[in-house]
């Protein structure tokens, strides 16, 4: 029979390090008023001993749980297909690891789900939230807001009840679609498509605006709406070809769009590029690159996307401040776009 192995106490790291307890529980916890001597010494100690502290009980002292809620609103089989959630849950990760802070993952598989996710973000749980992939009439900003938690939304949200807007980070979709298109009509395309996202979400709906931007509001026959996915951009590319069999061109709002978009042609016979150029909207490298032909795409970079949330949310102090994100820090922050040239386009 294998005896448990007692971890160090409190206590413990007191008597090695010749100071009272109340000495070690600030310095474990990060309190002030202790000289730099006994700080070095209980540090000392900590290490020697292998100390760990007990999570629970330094919260009920700190009031912090060195925890964060990444909430995203789309179910399970959506986040654990399409790349570009692994990119941002990527960036999100090591930036709360860098800051010695968890990572809780809530995602929500329908409407019912937000009551409980919005109970959990009041429960005291977690020192804040990130939240992305919000849709138009989504609830969750709402209750989220009730629930008191300091918050920073990864895409713009639709803030539209006249209070403050609350931090977001997102990438300047428009004007990443403007530069796709104006690149189609640089190369003498003159049908230019869209394949659309969902439009119930903002990105989606920038993007549908910038593509306007370029060929103007007559073009609404050539849009053909689609919901961010393979399948959808397959549906999206045979309506496209069996109302306007002239299209010459292509702006799918993401790349997995694309890729759909792609097959559709080549089971059509439809050569890419010379028949059909086509652009996507990520560049998830995976997909772009090893697309038939190699996809020409608007480069947005996810992976940063969810650090700076993460920066935004912990203000520089490495943890989310009970007041709120850090006030210096704007409203909103929209990332450059870059088109990537490849052999589609």
């Amino acid at each position: 029979m294998t005896e448990a192995v007692s971890r160090p106490t409190l206590e413990a790291v007191a008597a090695r390090a010749g100071v009272s307890r109340a000495t070690v529980s600030r310095v474990v916890n990060g309190g002030d008023g202790v000289r730099e001597p006994l700080v070095e010494r209980v540090r000392r100690a900590v290490e020697e001993l292998g100390y760990v502290p007990n999570q629970a009980a330094r919260s009920l002292v700190t009031k912090r749980h060195d925890a964060v809620a990444v909430v995203i609103a789309e179910p399970e089989a959506r986040v654990f297909t399409d790349p570009f959630f692994a990119l941002q849950l990527r960036g999100i990760s090591k930036e709360l690891t860098a800051h010695d802070n968890q990572l809780v993952l809530m995602l929500t598989e329908g409407r019912a789900d937000h009551a409980r996710v919005a109970r959990y973000l009041a429960g005291g749980h977690v020192d804040g939230a990130l939240v992305f992939s919000l849709h138009l009439d989504d609830p969750l900003p709402a209750l989220i807001r009730s629930a008191g938690v300091p918050t920073v939304f990864g895409g713009r949200p639709d803030w539209s009840d006249g209070t403050p807007g609350p931090l977001y980070v997102d990438s300047d979709n428009r004007g990443g679609a403007r530069e796709a298109v104006r690149h189609l009509v640089a190369l003498g395309r003159t049908r230019i498509a869209h394949i659309t996202g969902a439009l119930d979400q903002t990105s989606a709906v920038d993007r549908l605006d910038g593509y306007r931007d370029v060929v103007g509001g007559g073009a609404a026959e050539l849009v053909a709406e689609s919901d961010f996915t393979s399948a959808g951009g397959e549906r999206a590319m045979r309506e496209l070809l069996a109302r306007h069999p002239d299209v010459d061109a292509v702006f799918a709002a993401n790349d997995l769009s694309a890729l759909g978009a792609l097959r559709v042609l080549r089971e059509q016979g439809r050569r890419v590029p010379e028949d059909v150029a086509v652009i996507g909207f990520d560049d998830v490298l995976p997909v772009a690159e090893e697309a038939r032909p190699p996809l020409t795409t608007v480069r947005q970079d996810i992976e940063e996307m969810g650090r700076l949330m993460v920066r935004l949310l912990l203000g520089g102090t490495g943890r989310a401040r009970a007041d709120g994100p850090a006030a210096e820090s704007p409203a909103g922050v929209i990332l450059p776009t870059t088109l990537i040239r490849r052999a589609s386009a």
